[in-house]
């Protein structure tokens, strides 16, 4: 195991994760360390530091400057709020950070590209995809749906982090395989898609590259979800 202090400034950027979840996978580059000092300032279930490899930026991003907590656009789906908090490696909030999210709406769409799944074109579209800069808290939190699957890929949103033009964490993040299940098998639309996901968390090569440290804390709130995720960048 690597000592924390050997690593670079921008590989511990691009390699640090804290978990709200608690899952931890610990991989060639991680260590852990105790949140106590400074654990009021954490959301919920948070305890644990982990280092784990950043992932793929993964389809469709783009910059639509949208800074908003709202993405939906109206589009249907279980209404679920993302509660991200942005702390630096000492888990310590780190307020002001931009944080973009992107994800696939109820169907599986995503906005703004042509040749979606059934040869759909949404170019010109923006739903699912929003901007928001972290409170004092290093929180930001959006309103939108739970994220549709589509073939291949287990549940998940994408996020950029920025601390300034230069230094950009890129992540996704799970959703625990129970709960995804539950909501495409009892809630509507996703009822109304006709088939079954064909990729869970534990073989979708991503989820396994993020480990449980990207795995988001779901829990049940207002007619939806409420999911919350913690992560950590170096200062």
């Amino acid at each position: 195991m690597n000592n924390p202090s050997s690593i670079s400034r921008r590989d511990a950027f691009t390699l640090l994760a804290v978990t709200a979840a608690g899952g931890v996978l610990m991989t060639r580059s991680a260590f852990a360390q105790s949140a106590n000092a400074g654990s009021a300032a954490l959301i919920a279930g948070a305890d644990v530091c982990v280092i784990t490899p950043e992932v793929t930026e993964g389809p469709y991003y783009f910059d639509p400057k949208l800074e908003r907590a709202d993405i939906t656009e109206g589009r249907p789906g279980l209404p679920t709020t993302v509660r991200l908090q942005v702390v630096d490696g000492a888990c310590k909030p780190l307020p002001g950070a931009r944080v973009d999210i992107w994800h696939a709406d109820a169907s599986g769409i995503y906005s703004g590209y042509p040749r979606q799944p059934g040869n759909i074109s949404t170019e010109g579209e923006t739903f699912m995809r929003g901007t928001q800069f972290a409170d004092a808290s290093g929180i930001v939190e959006f309103r939108t749906v739970y994220p549709g699957w589509y073939p291949g890929r287990t549940t998940h949103i994408h996020f950029k982090v920025f601390l300034d033009q230069a230094i950009v964490l890129t992540g996704q993040i799970f959703f625990p395989d129970e709960v995804s299940d539950r909501v495409y098998s009892t809630a509507a639309p996703y009822t109304e898609r006709g088939a079954k996901r064909d990729t869970s968390n534990d073989n979708d090569r991503i989820a396994q590259q993020a480990t449980g440290a990207s795995v988001a804390s779901v829990q049940e709130a207002a007619g939806g979800y409420l999911a919350q995720l913690i992560i950590g960048v170096a200062d």
